[in-house]
């Protein structure tokens, strides 16, 4: 999408110019999450893979936005987001 501009070919006493517009592609899930089931006091990882690497990714229980924390650690490397929540507990399901 950043290429997306004006260019243009430039031969001195003449110039052609065109504009590019690049049309970005849907992210996908490839991977969706899965359901876990873990004993207390154990850690748990949700993983889901995206269909475009760096995608910003919000982590949610509920209606409730997840952010890093004792409790919770998010990482994301290339297409793959994970969630690891620490020290599970019946509150979390």
């Amino acid at each position: 999408k950043s290429d997306s501009d004006t260019y243009s070919c430039d031969i001195g006493d003449a110039q052609s110019r065109a504009k590019l517009t690049v049309q970005e592609t849907p992210v996908l899930f490839k991977q969706e999450l899965q359901n876990e089931e873990a004993k207390e006091g154990k850690q748990v990882r949700l993983t889901c893979e995206l269909s475009k690497p760096g995608t910003p990714v919000k982590w949610m229980k509920g209606d409730t936005v997840l952010s890093a924390s004792e409790k919770y650690e998010l990482k994301q490397h290339g297409t793959v987001a994970e969630l690891i929540i620490r020290d599970v507990r019946s509150v979390d399901a």
